[in-house]
């Protein structure tokens, strides 16, 4: 019982020192991420346009969204680039990594030369990729003049304009590819041995020792992208604007605008809700599903 109280006090005091080294983030955590967050649910059940008061006005703006023609087409938008481009982001991203993974001269350059889009501000990768895609004197038309293929309205082509932002997105397969790469480096190379004495090739080792072992990084660059495919705005922002009709309007484009050109703050915090949820449920899924696919090191599947 005396020891009990002696070390008491010790026990306050590192409790003490614990929280003060973690104030300064729970400070910026409380100010900048859930005082925000709060804020913007609280304003999605207004009615505010910044030069006027705030006006309760309940399920409102959540009626009006699902009411929204553009609302609609801005998720299309989205899920078309979600859907098509994250599992070809992905692939790339992998095949870079195994590529990286060689042990050839130079590798150390060329695992360089692949990361170091993924790092170059955003605007200044998406002037570039303006001049790429330019119908008269872009590069990808000079590629297609090249192999006598008619050239293309990239970006000016309602058709082909989502397709040109997917293109886009594998200038950025840098930083998924440094994770795969690390997951491939992590692999023992005895299992890939047994596989070859056991007779099975290429395919197979691949199938059954790789992808296996390199689960949990693909589950983890999954998330991220699907997460960072939701939300894609800068790209639009500066080359489209949206356009062309309407093709790449994306969803937090469409909330921008909701809320700092039309300055409809209540409608935008209910868009930018409903994108929360809308994230929250594709993360539930995934990591439901990860049970079936994902295989951690020392982990039994029945």
């Amino acid at each position: 019982m005396i020891r009990k109280w002696i070390g008491r006090p010790l026990l306050w005091q590192e409790y003490r020192d614990g929280y003060i080294f973690i104030l300064p983030w729970l400070l910026g955590f409380l100010i900048f991420v859930a005082g925000p967050m709060i804020a913007s649910l609280l304003i999605s059940f207004t009615r505010w346009e910044i030069v006027t008061p705030a006006r309760w006005v309940g399920l409102e703006q959540y009626t009006k969204l699902f009411a929204d023609d553009r609302f609609y087409l801005s998720l299309y938008n989205t899920a078309y680039y979600v859907f098509l481009g994250v599992p070809l982001h992905l692939l790339l991203a992998l095949l870079a990594a195994m590529a990286m993974n060689l042990n050839i001269r130079g590798i150390r350059f060329y695992r360089t030369v692949y990361f170091l889009p993924s790092i170059t501000p955003v605007v200044a990768s998406s002037l570039l990729w303006l001049w790429i895609f330019n119908p008269e004197f872009g590069l990808a038309n000079s590629a297609l003049s090249a192999l006598g293929l008619p050239r293309l309205f990239w970006l000016q082509d309602p058709r082909l304009a989502k397709a040109a932002f997917i293109i886009m997105s594998f200038w950025n397969i840098g930083g998924q590819m440094v994770i795969l790469l690390a997951g491939l480096k992590g692999i023992p190379p005895a299992l890939y041995e047994a596989a070859h004495i056991d007779g099975a090739g290429a395919w197979a080792s691949f199938r059954n020792i790789t992808l296996p072992m390199l689960s949990p990084a693909i589950f983890f660059n999954l998330i991220l992208a699907i997460i960072g495919a939701f939300q894609v705005f800068t790209q639009a922002y500066i080359i489209t604007q949206g356009g062309p009709e309407n093709a790449t309007l994306f969803y937090v484009l469409y909330l921008y605008r909701a809320a700092f050109e039309n300055f409809r703050m209540g409608y935008a915090s209910a868009l930018a809700w409903v994108l929360f949820i809308i994230i929250l449920i594709f993360t539930y899924i995934q990591f439901k599903l990860s049970d079936r696919w994902v295989f951690y090191e020392g982990e039994v599947k029945e």
